[in-house]
């Protein structure tokens, strides 16, 4: 199923193919969050800025109801987006498994094509809220079992990554920095590791598995940079809910993927210690002063 939006930039267009995960085409390689916004009507208008067309919820029943009792679920356009519900927030596998599967219930009784998607996540504590390794591949292979796609939260380690693959993930989604703390991507090395062990045909990898980093996005060039080296996509969500202007930097953040794609489409130039001329030296009339 496409969801359709207008296009961010031709890199979305003209130059590039979909973005297919889990035999799902979406239009925009930008997914974003729907937490921590200051009012649900704020959220609601990033989100049509982003040009996102898949969004992230966090499934626990008490972030769904602010504290005017008002639904996040009345704020969305579920015939727009892709719902990809969230195990934000869980210490466990089991926790995980539980609220994947009432993620879905939820999306059974709105008629969202999200219903079989999740975004798992399993943390091993509330101060680092780094991924749980063990935790993590343990649900990932049970959620993976009961019918679900699962587009799998992980730290940068490469390892991890094909192992996440190899139980079935529908797509590996690797840490840029921690969850919220806008540092961007930190080990861009270890990004490129991860992306040649799974994309690359030569090491048994697939080119079109989708590799989308997730956390720690602070910035639009935080997002260039995750885009030029060669990520399928960007899944993102305080960046943008707790900057100054929300709306104005989901515009930002819509064009800084569309920038970076493109430019990793296109292929940037070598790096040289020495300068090199722009122009060619041979025919250039040689001028002494004096003479």
């Amino acid at each position: 199923m496409s969801m359709t939006h207008d296009a961010p930039a031709a890199a979305d267009t003209q130059f590039d193919t979909p973005l297919i995960v889990g035999g799902r085409t979406l239009d925009s390689r930008l997914i974003v969050g729907t937490g921590k916004y200051e009012d649900y009507e704020t959220m609601a208008q990033a989100l049509d800025a982003s040009g996102a067309s898949a969004i992230t919820v966090a499934v626990r029943r008490e972030r769904l109801v602010d504290s005017e009792g008002r639904s996040l679920l009345d704020f969305i356009d579920t015939d727009r987006y892709v719902i990809l519900p969230n195990t934000a927030g869980c210490f466990s596998a089991e926790d995980a498994v539980r609220v994947a599967r009432l993620g879905r219930e939820l999306l059974d009784q709105i008629d969202n094509p999200g219903r079989d998607w999740v975004k798992l996540e399993v943390l091993a504590d509330r101060k680092t809220l780094l991924p749980d390794p063990p935790g993590t591949l343990e649900a990932c292979r049970e959620l993976v079992r009961d019918g679900f796609r699962v587009l799998c939260y992980t730290s940068d380690d490469p390892v991890m990554a094909v192992r996440i693959r190899d139980a079935g993930a529908a797509s590996v989604m690797p840490a840029g920095s921690p969850i919220g703390s806008g540092q961007g991507v930190l080990n861009p090395n270890n990004i490129r590791i991860i992306l040649e062990l799974l994309k690359d045909p030569a090491g048994g990898g697939d080119p079109d598995y989708p590799v989308i980093v997730d956390a720690g996005v602070g910035t639009a060039s935080d997002v260039t940079v995750a885009m030029e080296l060669g990520a399928d996509g960007v899944l993102l969500n305080t960046g943008i809910a707790h900057a100054k202007q929300p709306v104005s930097m989901a515009h930002a953040m819509r064009h800084a993927l569309a920038a970076g794609r493109l430019a990793y489409l296109s292929g940037r130039i070598g790096k040289k210690l020495y300068a090199t001329a722009s122009s060619p030296w041979s025919g250039v009339i040689s001028y002494i002063p004096g003479e």
